[in-house]
């Protein structure tokens, strides 16, 4: 009997143990600075790609994605046991934008919609075309 106990025992401790593992981690946010998020068009495209870059679902790396296009930051909540920060930043400079002191990749920015260039090379909002205005349809 004293043995079955122990064994019962142990089995509850080993499968709480598996389910700690399971749990997800908790989720963390980082702030970046981002000096061409000034548009619709570029927030779109960076939440696509930050999106499809990090998984879906379960497996999910980002969870959201906030953009202050006045400000130019994006805020992202992602679980650091699964990327961190650098790759975040990383990843927005692959996308094509300058983040924080670090550099857009070269052949990325070059897809970049005009809008989305830098503003010494003639990009962000143009003079009656405000860019920072939501499309219809989209909040």
């Amino acid at each position: 009997m004293m043995r079955k106990m122990i064994c019962f025992i142990a089995m509850a401790v080993v499968s709480l143990g598996v389910k700690a593992q399971v749990m997800q981690a908790k989720s963390v946010w980082a702030t970046f600075t981002v000096p061409q998020m000034k548009c619709w068009e570029c927030k779109s495209r960076l939440e696509k790609y930050l999106f499809h870059e990090t998984g879906a679902g379960d497996d999910a790396s980002v969870f959201k994605v906030v953009v202050n296009m006045f400000n130019g930051t994006v805020r992202i909540n992602y679980v650091p046991d699964r990327i961190t920060a650098d790759n975040l930043r990383a990843a927005i400079s692959s996308a094509g934008y300058d983040v924080d002191s670090l550099k857009a990749n070269p052949d990325s920015y070059k897809l970049l919609p005009p809008v989305c260039k830098r503003k010494d090379e003639g990009g962000g909002p143009q003079k009656g075309k405000p860019c920072n205005v939501a499309p219809e349809g989209e909040d």
